[in-house]
């Protein structure tokens, strides 16, 4: 363990007591064992919090902080500050992570100096099947996996390109399928907005560009992402602020890629993400069904 860098994963938790268990236990059980893994309970009104200061108690790597509710932008904010790692990874506290993810992005960013390792994901979704009156319906399982890159490194203009094939993807968008490098973050400050309500991942991610040099797409699927329809991507998601956060991203994306000089040839695909939805059926590459037995299931935080 020693000779392993550290890596600081930070979860931030919001009423997630039907899911951070499996969180937590998912990073627990990676086969990379030097983690600092930073639980933030964001003034969880549930029973998250006694979930989390039990794995505290057995797990001595676990660093949990109770703190008032300010959001997941500000909650991450504040693991970023107390992040120890040479290198930085997310987790959301409804989702759960394969067991050797944090050993495959390590071992790309340290064989190829990368700044930032990418990798596909599954996404998955459980959907009721019929039922008749008086009958709890049966529930499948449906697990997908995404992801645009072919294996292999790249430079910062390669990734730059790629990236505007999909520019509103969650494949490019989001932290949690992601390896960072803690120093480049903290030598230019960078965070999530906590301005935004939703694309603060990308935000950050388009700051962080900005900064790497060296990238590494990994294609074997690395984090399972739980859909859930009480997200704040389905629930506060509307037209008008859909519109205010793309206009505000827009900026970010054409003075990227003025720095990079590639505005004038992607500028029409940079347009496009106005209008772009995330996770199109170009993304998917497999789709896996899992019949599930009837159960009880309760709203997602």
């Amino acid at each position: 363990m020693e000779q392993q860098p550290l890596v600081s994963i930070i979860v931030p938790v919001y009423n997630a007591k039907n899911h951070i268990a499996r969180c937590i236990e998912s990073i627990r059980r990676q086969t990379y064992q030097n983690l600092q893994i930073i639980v933030l309970n964001d003034g969880s009104k549930d029973v998250s919090l006694e979930v989390c200061r039990m794995y505290a108690k057995v797990d001595k790597r676990i660093l949990l902080v109770d703190k008032a509710n300010s959001g997941v932008s500000a909650t991450r904010n504040l693991g970023l500050k107390l992040a120890e790692g040479k290198y930085l990874q997310f987790a959301d506290s409804d989702d759960y992570l394969d067991p050797n993810a944090t050993a495959l992005l390590v071992n790309k960013a340290e064989r190829y100096n990368a700044d930032m390792v990418i990798a596909h994901y599954h996404r998955v979704e459980t959907v009721k099947l019929f039922a008749l009156p008086g009958q709890t319906p049966a529930t499948r399982e449906i697990t997908t996996t995404f992801g645009f890159l072919e294996e292999g490194p790249l430079d910062k203009l390669q990734f730059a390109r790629h990236l505007m094939e999909e520019p509103a993807s969650f494949y490019y968008g989001v932290m949690w399928n992601k390896l960072y490098r803690r120093e480049l973050v903290q030598a230019h400050d960078i965070q999530c907005s906590e301005e935004l309500e939703w694309s603060e991942d990308l935000l950050f991610n388009l700051e962080y560009i900005r900064y790497a040099e060296r990238f590494y797409a990994l294609a074997t699927p690395i984090y399972y992402y739980v859909q859930n329809p009480e997200s704040i991507c389905h629930s506060r998601l509307n037209i008008r602020n859909m519109v205010t956060t793309r206009t505000a991203l827009f900026t970010y994306y054409k003075d990227l890629y003025e720095s990079l000089g590639l505005y004038e040839e992607n500028k029409l695909q940079i347009y496009k993400y106005l209008v772009s939805v995330a996770e199109s059926p170009r993304d998917a590459r497999v789709t896996t069904i899992v019949n599930n037995p009837p159960e009880k299931k309760e709203k997602k935080s």
